[in-house]
């Protein structure tokens, strides 16, 4: 009997190799706009060209490749087609709608294409390549150099997080705690969907003070200003809130191990005994082999930051019990991401 044996074949070494075409392809769509004319109606290819300001040449290679990318639905062909979203991008790509993730792809497309280009320079000298690398501001310097850029950029991170926090606030047992602090809490967000699905807790959100008029601006948006107080302080430089609960949504990534250390130490002596730690990130797999976006994010980190990185359930354990933490437990969120539960 004749024993099949694999053929190699080269199919995901391009595809994964040309994956920018598809990527550009998509982060243009989105930076155009093309899903939010959509959400109103099905439009026909020359239609799109009016409203997005596009050439004939390639019109319809643009919209077919999204067909064939799965983000847009089409009925007839070339001049006969209409086209549609998908339920995918109908919900989530539409920036009138309050599920729009869109914000983190455009900064993708508007910031963080340009820098991977220089990931190998990263790589051999382990030094930013975001603006820094030519003399700019710090990245939160720069992102918070102007009320536009920050609104932008936690308008990104709300986006992108807001399935992991809608899921966080529903799954987590809030009954026997009080009070919930997000540190690093930026719009707010994480802070008002717990108040929205635990009335009984009282809520903040702290973070630098050009970050609050933002904050109270979405926080009175969702019908939560009553129930999320701002607070502005730096989380390095100051002494944080004390609360039952402690929030770090994205916040750990963003630093290198010394600072993390000393988060997780803040964290701990801000809480009661059983009071819990919550970090949400990309947690990578103890064995680092499936949280394919989590080893990409912590790449990004290398990009934008000068010592982040992403990291493990067990790389976090071990910080958090030389800390004092005694108990953890992982909760999935949405997507690659998780929450690590530490109990003091």
């Amino acid at each position: 009997m004749n024993e099949k044996h694999h053929q190699p074949n080269p199919s995901r070494i391009i595809e994964t190799g040309m994956g920018f075409f598809a990527a550009k392809t998509l982060l243009t769509a989105i930076n155009m706009g093309l899903f939010t004319h959509l959400a109103s109606a099905e439009l026909t290819g020359m239609a799109i060209k009016e409203k997005l300001g596009l050439h004939e040449r390639n019109l319809y290679d643009f919209l077919d490749a999204l067909v064939a990318l799965g983000f847009l639905e089409r009925t007839g062909l070339k001049e006969t087609a209409k086209y549609k979203n998908t339920a995918e991008t109908e919900i989530f790509l539409d920036k009138n709608k309050p599920s729009y993730v869109g914000g983190m792809l455009e900064m993708a497309n508007n910031r963080l294409y340009p820098f991977w280009h220089t990931l190998e320079d990263g790589l051999k000298t382990g030094l930013p390549q975001n603006e820094t690398k030519h003399g700019g501001k710090p990245v939160f310097e720069e992102l918070y150099s102007s009320k536009e850029k920050t609104r932008a950029f936690l308008a990104a991170m709300g986006g992108i997080q807001m399935g992991n926090f809608m899921v966080f606030a529903s799954a987590f047992d809030f009954s026997k705690y009080k009070t919930f602090c997000d540190i690093g809490g930026a719009g707010g967000y994480l802070a008002a969907q717990v108040a929205l699905n635990n009335k009984h807790m009282n809520c903040m959100t702290y973070d630098l003070p050009p970050v609050a008029p933002i904050a109270i601006e979405n926080l009175s948006a969702m019908g939560v200003a009553e129930q999320v107080k701002v607070v502005s302080g730096d989380f390095f430089a100051d002494e944080i809130p004390k609360a039952d609960v402690i929030g770090m949504g994205n916040i750990l990534h963003d630093w290198g191990i010394k600072e993390k250390k000393y988060l997780i130490k803040k964290a701990y002596n801000a809480l009661p005994n059983g009071g819990a730690l919550a970090v949400l990130e990309n947690i990578i797999d103890d064995d680092r082999r499936e949280n394919v976006f989590g080893l990409l994010m912590s790449l990004n980190m290398l990009i934008e930051t000068t010592e982040g990185y992403d990291f493990s359930m067990r790389d976090f354990k071990e910080w958090a019990t030389e800390a004092g933490f005694r108990e953890f437990h992982k909760m999935p969120l949405a997507g690659p991401s998780s929450a690590i539960v530490a109990i003091k």
